[in-house]
């Protein structure tokens, strides 16, 4: 009894997420996570910022000491949601943790508003550092001197990474803690790995680059992130075309998108990027400026067209549609077993 009501209370989280998202209302894991990260991320930048090798180690206690934090926040309320026998408040931590580890909502109404802006409205100073600004906040580059066409490449790029990292990476992380917790309630269960996965993608946000004090800081971050996320990204690949309406191109959508998406530093970003970009037929990559130098990413897809409104349209409709059938195999997967 106690799996269907957790079953139920996993399928009911993802439909707040894609109706409602995030409740402003209540403080978001993820600013939590993000305070700890900050503030020892801070203080081994003030104390230890000349010494590499201090840099590099403490880097390793940040990312464990942040996802055994998160991991064992989760896991507590899900023993206690166990043992005092669906207990309603723990139910409800549980509902509001496993909706606030995936992002749809957010994540698609803020690239479609974006969007919307660039091409709806008459484009003036005031308007156009508003959207400059909004993209900013979605984005790792520097728009601040980027052209309209730029702007809609930039998020569509930060759409299709990040509905990995945002939306099928914990939904993937957040189902197999479902399938090991029917095993036994002490093994790592859904909020456990949803938790764990968030506070992985945050540490990579925050501190998993390759420059300054990062680069050693946020080394063990980075090769997390790319390895929790590495089947979710892989997955995404061979099922998004199953979505399109392009399911009859179904093996070269696959090829074509390996072989551009193989060719970018990260292992996973380059396949959902490609996938979704050959999916719905758009050109992606190009020059991007980063901390005053323009770095120039391979190309995705160079016959495709460039990103408009109704590309990043159909891209977010293409996300739904494949968490409708993620969401319809997990439910198979769990009947079955």
């Amino acid at each position: 009894m106690a799996e269907i009501n957790l079953f139920l209370i996993l399928i009911g989280a993802i439909g707040f997420d894609l109706l409602i998202g995030d409740p402003k209302f209540i403080i978001h894991p993820v600013q939590i996570i993000g305070i700890y990260v900050k503030k020892i991320t801070n203080f081994f930048i003030n104390n230890f910022g000349e010494n590499k090798k201090i840099l590099f180690w403490g880097g390793l206690f940040i990312a464990l000491s942040t996802i055994a934090i998160s991991y064992s926040c989760g896991k507590l309320i899900e023993l206690i949601y166990f043992q005092s026998k669906n207990n309603i408040l723990s139910g409800i931590l549980i509902f509001l943790g496993l909706s606030s580890c995936i992002a749809s909502k957010c994540l698609i109404s803020s690239v479609r508003e974006i969007a919307n802006l660039l091409e709806n409205q008459e484009i003036n100073d005031q308007n156009e550092k508003i959207v400059k600004a909004k993209v900013q906040e979605i984005v790792s580059r520097d728009v601040s001197s980027s052209s309209n066409e730029h702007l809609l490449r930039s998020s569509t790029e930060s759409l299709t990474e990040n509905s990995v990292d945002g939306i099928f990476g914990p939904m993937f992380w957040i189902f197999f803690g479902f399938v090991l917790i029917k095993f036994s309630i002490f093994l790592p269960g859904p909020l456990s790995l949803g938790f764990s996965y968030k506070a992985i993608s945050t540490l990579d946000s925050m501190i998993g680059y390759k420059y300054d004090y990062f680069k050693y800081l946020g080394f063990f971050s980075a090769k997390i992130e790319d390895n929790f996320t590495f089947i979710p990204s892989r997955l995404v690949l061979i099922t998004l075309p199953l979505v399109s309406y392009r399911i009859n191109e179904y093996t070269s959508l696959i090829k074509k998108s390996y072989l551009d998406g193989k060719k970018y530093n990260s292992p996973n970003s380059g396949m959902s990027e490609a996938i979704f970009a050959y999916t719905s037929g758009i050109k992606l990559g190009g020059k991007s400026k980063y901390k005053n130098k323009i770095i120039e990413k391979p190309i995705i897809n160079p016959n495709g067209d460039i990103c408009t409104k109704e590309k990043i349209n159909l891209i977010c409709g293409l996300i739904l549609r494949l968490q409708f059938l993620w969401i319809i195999c997990f439910v198979l997967i769990f009947f079955i077993s």
